[in-house]
């Protein structure tokens, strides 16, 4: 059974803010997972998944295939009913002893609730699932991370608490007699077991080894470990020491409405990685399981007030259902990838989903926009880093094998699961390849400068542009020189590969697309976002006093409009790739470059009467032209990237969506509604429901790029106008 999205209150009314700016789902489209994580511990409460497909997880490329249990004992006591989070058949038990398999477990049966009966209220701070007389929430944060610089210890350690809250409530006010309600898990950790916490003053919690807990400072909360739900809470000492179920409950009395606190807590102390030896940040603040067990549950109000808080800044007042939905899901993901680690200093990563590697750039540039809007130290962060270790120089070959010095160039990424890379190189980026794996020279010179000019346009930071004035005119030196080495021969446009290919050539950030958007030299996705980097790039080396660079920038933007006007077809659309005529695939992305200026408040370089105007007019003919049903439209009104591509990205299509609209003044109209309806439903659909916001899409199924953080390009939707 399939519903619509609905509005929480009245459907003519505000959009409801802050915490209570959720979406309300019910049936089988409230059973998909979604990260509650904290921000910087690499940590997730996954849930809302039918079956064991959640649970804890620290670290993981996927979510942990763990139960939880949410429930409560029946009205009549006769069974115990469970939102549909785990899996009804299995019964550890059945590893010591083979008799008992397919005997049933201890106590009265676990039912689960089915999808028809229960609601989903959805947002960005706040997952709230409602069954009958029972409601649960999950409370997290929406990733603002202080800068250590320029507020104070607490604030720091209070925003990267390793610690995910929750709320259980039963009504028994109609009930006739005491009814048991708990919370529970299923340790996924196998080195590790289950143990009921003691000691830990007035907190009642069960814990795996000393890395994931739930905790509560709830009188009266009982705590036990074992092999079933039922079988803890059949025992009067509440189990032993054998079993992987940890559960937490409580009676509510006849009469009664009682709410009970939890805390998920995690923490992974000593050194976690390689290459480059740091621990988690935290740990400076919460040296054990315990200290963060304290502090979320002394702190629980305070907590929750600052993260709705920190997602009423990430609300806009008439924002689409189905685009809050999408945006809520896409900061959850970002924020469970996250890592904040201290190797002497602060190091910051955001892991790539189930890939796990290390800062790669090509999400780093994407997900500039969400991370300059409350954490821009961040962005700082991780530009530094790559200045100081992921950059080299190298040679560069044209087609016909002529070598030439390059210049500056950026990696792919750092690393990958916690091993850093070696200075210069990236665990991605392999030769002799003409698709995926192959090197990103180009695409990341754009990325690392593109971030660089917004950071420096959104903050005014001069001291870190002068710091860095050197670099800036190598990599426009560098990105003119892989256009041709020689300035008479330049079009503006990439035409040399980095020598590091080998006998391959460069890639982009669609690796695994076809060459339609999947090959860097010529391709019109990187051709417009090579002028866009010129031409955010030209004032910010005028203003450090670098004028020939400036002028050779500026020059630069200029060959590549032509270029770029010089190809449009009789359709009025661009090819994909620029000089080669057996690409016939149109692509959306030609118009993904324009963001860039926007959002360095360049806007006069947008300005249809401007310089660039015939570009800007020509750029919103392309997207008229390949905007229609059978090119860059997929049946269900969905965005296909490439019209010779079934595999289309929803955190590009995002960002494509506000340039249409915010900058090429394309009304999204009923077309836009169909379109947004149908990625909502990509993300629910059940094949994808497991791997909460996933990126690539094959025709609406997720067959890559999944549990992904790269889906905050959605954050531009509540760019204000101008």
């Amino acid at each position: 059974m399939v519903l619509d999205i609905q509005r929480v209150g009245p459907a003519d009314g505000p959009v409801p803010r802050g915490s209570d700016d959720v979406v309300e789902l019910t049936g089988a489209e409230a059973l998909f997972n979604a990260h509650h994580a904290p921000v910087g511990a690499f940590a997730s409460v996954t849930l809302g998944a039918s079956g064991a497909a959640g649970g804890l997880g620290i670290g993981l490329e996927g979510p942990a295939g763990a139960d939880v249990f949410v429930g409560v004992e029946s009205a009549d006591g006769r069974c115990f009913e469970l939102l549909p989070f785990f899996d009804p058949e299995v019964d550890d038990r059945a590893r010591y002893d083979a008799q008992l398999v397919g005997a049933g477990g201890d106590g009265p049966p676990l039912h689960p609730v089915a999808a028809e009966a229960m609601t989903r209220e959805f947002g960005l701070s706040r997952d709230t699932w409602a069954h009958g007389d029972l409601r649960f929430s999950l409370y997290s944060p929406v990733g603002v991370v202080p800068d250590p610089d320029t507020h104070t210890t607490r604030e720091v350690a209070d925003a990267i608490l390793p610690s995910v809250l929750a709320e259980l409530t039963l009504d028994n006010s109609a009930g006739a007699r005491p009814r048991r309600v708990f919370l529970g898990y299923t340790g996924a950790d196998l080195d590790a077991a289950m143990w009921r916490v003691d000691g830990w003053g007035d907190l009642a919690g069960v814990a795996q080894g000393r890395t994931t807990a739930l905790v509560s400072d709830c009188a009266d909360v009982r705590s036990g470990v074992g092999f079933s739900v039922g079988g803890i809470l059949a025992d009067a000492e509440g189990g032993a020491g054998l079993g992987r179920v940890g559960l937490l409950w409580a009676v509510v009395p006849a009469g009664a409405v009682r709410t009970l606190r939890f805390a998920f807590c995690f923490h992974r102390s000593g050194l976690v990685t390689t290459g480059i030896e740091a621990s988690y940040a935290y740990t400076r603040h919460y040296p054990t399981l315990r200290d963060v067990a304290t502090r979320a549950l002394g702190g629980f109000d305070a907590h929750r007030g600052r993260w709705a808080a920190e997602a009423a800044a990430l609300t806009a007042p008439g924002l689409p259902a189905q685009r809050r939905f999408q945006l809520a899901h896409a900061v959850r993901s970002y924020v469970g990838c996250t890592q904040l680690l201290d190797d002497g200093a602060p190091r910051w990563v955001v892991n790539e989903g189930e890939y796990r590697m290390i800062n790669t750039l090509d999400l780093t540039v994407d997900q500039v926009f969400f991370e300059l809007r409350h954490s821009p130290w961040l962005v700082r962060n991780v530009l530094d880093a790559f200045a100081d270790r992921y950059r080299y120089d190298d040679d560069i070959h044209a087609p016909d094998g002529r070598l030439a010095p390059g210049g500056v160039a950026f990696t792919h990424d750092m690393g990958v699961g916690n091993a850093f890379a070696p200075p210069g190189r990236s665990a991605y980026e392999r030769p002799g390849l003409r698709g995926c794996f192959s090197h990103m020279a180009h695409e990341e010179l754009l990325n690392w400068s593109l971030c660089a000019a917004l950071y420096v346009a959104r903050t005014g930071d001069h001291a870190w542009r002068d710091r860095h004035a050197g670099l800036l005119g190598a990599v426009v030196e560098s990105l003119a020189r892989r256009d041709d080495p020689d300035p008479r021969s330049r079009t503006g446009v990439m035409g040399w590969d980095s020598a590091r290919t080998g006998d391959g050539w460069e890639i982009t950030t669609y690796d695994s697309l076809d060459p339609s958007l999947g090959r860097a030299r010529g391709s019109v996705y990187l051709a417009v976002k090579s002028w866009a980097a010129y031409v955010c790039l030209a004032p910010i080396l005028a203003a450090a006093g670098d004028d020939a660079r400036a002028a050779l920038a500026a020059a630069q933007a200029r060959r590549c409009a032509r270029t770029l006007l010089a190809a449009v077809g009789p359709d009025g659309a661009l090819p994909a790739v620029l000089d080669d005529p057996a690409v016939h695939g149109r692509v959306v992305p030609a118009v993904e470059g324009l963001v860039y200026p926007w959002f360095a408040g360049i806007h006069d370089a947008l300005d249809p009467a401007g310089e660039y105007g015939e570009l800007i007019v020509a750029l919103r003919r392309h997207l008229d032209a390949v905007l229609v049903a059978g090119v860059c439209l997929f049946d269900d009104g969905g965005w296909r990237l490439s019209s010779s591509s079934g595999n289309s990205w929803l955190s590009k299509i995002y960002l494509a969506q506000f340039v249409a609209e915010r900058i090429l003044g394309r009304d999204p109209g009923e077309a836009g509604r169909v379109a947004d309806e149908a990625h909502a439903r990509w993300l629910r659909d059940p094949r994808n429901a497991r791997w909460a916001w996933s990126d690539q899409m094959q025709d609406g199924l997720a067959v890559g790029s999944r549990y992904y953080p790269r889906g905050v390009t959605a954050v531009l939707w509540l760019e204000p106008p101008g």
